[in-house]
């Protein structure tokens, strides 16, 4: 399993400073030659230690365990903020 990308990234208005809501598509690839895009929401909040928390969910069942799916989209996003390129 492997995250190809996630594209069309857009950030949600909220009042709440230390939590940023996002919605996207995730591209994955499941298998081999087995490709699916499913629409995703996120969040990473900002704990009072600093360290950030994402939260993943899902909008359409996949057909693989979800587990490792998310463990792998946390790591994309984690990525994707470290490096400044999630919408302000």
């Amino acid at each position: 399993m492997k995250v190809l990308e996630i594209k069309n990234i857009v950030r949600k208005d909220v009042p709440i400073y230390y939590r940023m809501f996002f919605s996207g598509c995730a591209c994955l690839e499941l298998a081999a030659n087995n490709s699916i895009e499913r629409q995703i929401n996120f969040s990473i909040e900002i704990k009072p230690t600093g360290l950030k928390e994402i939260i993943v969910a899902l909008d359409e069942p996949v057909d693989y365990p979800l587990l490792p799916l998310k463990k792998a989209l946390k790591a994309a996003i984690e990525d994707l903020d470290h490096n400044g390129n999630l919408p302000l």
